[in-house]
């Protein structure tokens, strides 16, 4: 009964005074399930994009932090690739900083936070982490490039330019896979004898 209450009052702040760039609701009728949407902070590498999450809340709420992973594929070294995060807020104590003083709107603020200053040194993803910390420019034009293919919603309204992109995507996926082909046909030529 108190997990019920408190969530409806959760949803209807979110609803009323969401934090900037972040929205949640419920799917369905279930209040247990709910979906939030994270927008990529200005000048980072996520910029542009609208990354969904899921927020399942277990039955000991607030005692229990809520299940959260994005279901929009991001290249970031806190997050893996099934969505799963790696953020204090999201686990119990002694390991984690969860509280039940502690609020979906307060944890979804600070995964988007987390999207804007990434945490190497406590990594889900190790060969990510290590390119976030020695090659930042190529972790940055890797997580730009899944951003534009994952993440940026394209204008469905314009049937034609639909029409043109999904021609320019076929082009550049055949040049892409000849591309493949033939650099797998040089590869057996750069081994070295064993």
């Amino acid at each position: 009964m108190q997990r019920a209450s408190r969530l409806k009052r959760e949803l209807q702040m979110l609803s009323t005074e969401p934090p900037p760039g972040i929205t949640c609701w419920q799917t369905e009728e279930r209040i247990d399930d709910l979906r939030a949407q994270i927008v990529g902070g200005v000048g980072t590498p996520y910029e542009g994009g609208i990354f969904t999450l899921e927020v399942k809340i277990p039955e000991r709420y607030p005692f229990e932090p809520p299940n959260i992973r994005f279901l929009t594929p991001i290249y970031h070294p806190n997050i893996d690739s099934s969505g799963r995060i790696c953020h204090d807020a999201l686990k119990l104590p002694p390991k984690g900083a969860w509280k039940p003083s502690l609020n979906i709107s307060t944890v979804l603020t600070s995964i988007q936070l987390l999207m804007s200053e990434p945490n190497p040194d406590d990594p889900l993803m190790a060969d990510i982490s290590s390119e976030f910390k020695y090659n930042k420019h190529l972790f940055t034009e890797k997580a730009k490039k899944w951003t534009q293919e994952h993440a940026v919603q394209k204008n469905k309204g314009v049937v034609e330019d639909n029409k043109e992109n999904a021609t320019d995507q076929k082009i550049s996926s055949r040049k892409r896979d000849a591309l493949c082909s033939q650099q797998e046909a040089e590869e057996p030529l750069k081994r070295p004898c064993v």
